[in-house]
């Protein structure tokens, strides 16, 4: 599955919204949006946007911790494109 970088980040900002729709794309074996994910939060949020979209930036950060205290630092970006064969 091949995605564009802003297919890869509205993927990344839906699931880090309902953070319960990451274990329903872990059991649906949807590993292309979840590596999406993983490298979106990785990457963190543009710096930039905390000028021009102070309320986006920090909804954006709020929900990156959230993703991190969840425990989405153990999803390897690695093993997950293997599995979605990228």
């Amino acid at each position: 599955m091949s995605m564009t970088p802003r297919d890869e980040e509205l993927v990344a900002r839906t699931l880090l919204a309902d953070p319960a729709l990451v274990n329903r794309y872990w059991k649906e074996q949807r590993w292309a949006e979840l590596a999406a994910l993983v490298r979106y939060a990785r990457r963190d949020v543009p710096a930039a946007l905390a000028q021009t979209d102070p309320a986006l930036y920090r909804q954006l950060r709020n929900q990156i911790t959230r993703f991190f205290l969840l425990g989405g630092d153990v999803f390897s970006v690695e093993a997950l494109e293997r599995k979605a064969g990228l």
